[in-house]
C-alpha cells in the first residue's frame, strides 16, 4: 500500500472546525516574543545576520556557535541531511513524523523502515536497526505516538561512521517532576560521534508560519550541512524569534507550559479511558495522543460533521486506518470532544 508521506495535520482543518489535528500551540503569543518579532520588521532592508541567534541558541544548550545551524523550520534540516549524504544507507524508525523519509526519497535514497510495534508500546529497541545503516532517523518524543524514549537507549544507536538524527521537535513539551529541563534530551551530548539533534520553535510558541528551527551537531557536521543551505535561509523576524526563545524567560515559560500540557494530557487520558473500544498507544509524553479505534477512518469523518478535526493515522508507516492522533487541548475542549467521540462510537451500528 502506498502511504501519503506528504499528508500533514493542517490538511484536516477547515473553517469552523475545532482543531485537534495540528500539534501547534493555539494561545496568544507572549509579549517577550511578539515584541522582538515586531521590532525586527524595521530592519528588513538589511540581509539577515544569524550570529546573535546562533550564539543565543548555543548558550541555551551549552554548545559553541559553530555547533549550531539555524534552519527554516526543522523540516528544512531533513532536506539538508538527505542531500548532504547521497551515498548513505538510511533507516527511519517508524511510526514517526513522515518528513524525514519524504526528504530522503526526494533526494534519491532507498529508505529502509524499522517499525516499532503497538504491542510493545512503540518502545525503541536499538537492536532492530541494521548494523550497516549509516544514517538513522528517530523521533523523541515521537510524533505521532507521543512516546518518549530513554536517552540512553537512543545513544545505543550510535556507531562509528553512522550519522544519528534525533528529532526533538516536541522535547520542550515533556515534563517530569524532579527533573530540571527536558528529560531524555540529547542536546547537550557532545560525546556521541555523528549525533545530530533537531529542534523546532514552531510548536510550543505557535510559529509554524514563521519557519524557525535549528540543529545541534559537531562543528564538522554543521559545516557540511550548511554547505547545502541556500544563502540567508532564515529571515530576520525568524532570527529575532530564535533569540527570544533561547532566553531565560522563554525557558522558564516552556517549563510552565510543559507542566500544564502534562496535566491537560493526563486529563485527556483519563477521559479516553472510558471511551468504548478505544486503546491509547504506548505511554504518551507529549502534546498529542495516538489511539486505536475500530473504523477510525470513518469515525474521523463523522467527527468532522460534528465540528472536530483530528489527525488520520493511515499516513504514518506502522499505523493504519484504525488509528487517530488527537492534540492535547484545555480541559473544556477535551471534555466536549470526548463526549462527542463517545456519542459517535455508540451511535454506530
Amino acid at each position: 500500500m502506498t502511504i501519503d508521506l506528504g499528508h500533514h495535520g493542517d490538511a484536516e482543518v477547515d473553517a469552523g472546525l475545532i482543531d485537534l489535528a495540528v500539534n501547534v500551540r493555539h494561545e496568544p503569543m507572549p509579549e517577550w516574543l511578539a515584541g522582538p518579532i515586531r521590532d525586527s520588521l524595521t530592519r528588513l532592508r538589511a540581509y539577515p545576520n544569524d550570529l546573535e541567534a546562533k550564539a543565543a541558541v548555543a548558550r541555551r544548550h551549552r554548545r559553541t556557535p559553530d555547533e549550531v545551524l539555524l534552519t527554516a523550520g526543522a523540516a528544512q534540516a531533513f532536506v539538508l541531511i538527505a542531500r548532504s549524504f547521497p551515498k548513505a544507507r538510511p533507516v527511519v524508525v517508524h511510526p514517526q513524523f513522515t518528513e524525514p523519509e519524504a526528504a530522503l526519497r526526494n533526494a534519491g535514497h532507498e529508505v529502509e523502515r524499522v517499525i516499532l510495534r503497538a504491542e510493545d508500546g512503540f518502545r525503541l529497541d536499538p537492536r532492530l536497526v541494521p548494523e550497516d545503516a549509516d544514517l538513522v532517523f528517530v523521533g523523541n518524543p515521537t510524533n505521532p505516538t507521543s512516546v518518549l524514549h530513554p536517552a540512553a537507549e537512543i545513544a545505543e544507536l550510535a556507531r562509528p561512521g553512522r550519522v544519528l538524527v534525533v528529532d526533538e521537535a516536541f522535547a520542550d513539551t515533556t515534563f517530569r517532576d524532579g527533573v530540571a529541563g527536558e528529560p531524555e534530551s540529547l542536546t547537550g551530548r557532545r560525546d556521541i560521534d555523528g549525533l545530530i539533534v533537531l529542534r523546532s520553535l514552531t510548536k510550543t510558541w505557535g510559529l509554524a508560519g514563521l519557519r524557525i528551527g535549528y540543529l545541534l551537531a559537531s562543528a564538522g557536521l554543521v559545516e557540511r550541512l550548511a554547505a547545502a543551505q541556500p544563502l540567508w535561509p532564515v529571515s530576520t523576524p525568524a532570527l529575532a524569534a530564535a533569540i527570544a526563545c533561547a532566553s531565560p524567560t522563554a525557558i522558564a515559560a516552556e517549563r510552565e507550559l510543559a507542566a500544564r500540557v502534562t496535566a491537560e494530557r493526563n486529563h485527556l487520558l483519563r477521559r479516553l479511558a472510558h471511551v468504548p473500544k478505544l486503546t491509547v498507544a504506548g505511554t504518551p509524553a507529549s502534546a498529542f495522543v495516538s489511539v486505536r479505534l475500530p473504523s477510525a477512518d470513518k469515525i474521523r469523518l463523522e467527527l468532522r460533521e460534528r465540528g472536530y478535526a483530528v489527525r488520520r493515522g493511515d499516513t504514518f508507516p506502522g499505523l493504519g486506518p484504525d488509528w487517530l492522533r488527537i492534540a492535547v487541548r484545555d480541559t473544556a475542549i477535551t471534555d466536549a470532544f470526548v463526549s462527542t467521540l463517545t456519542d459517535v462510537i455508540e451511535e454506530r451500528p
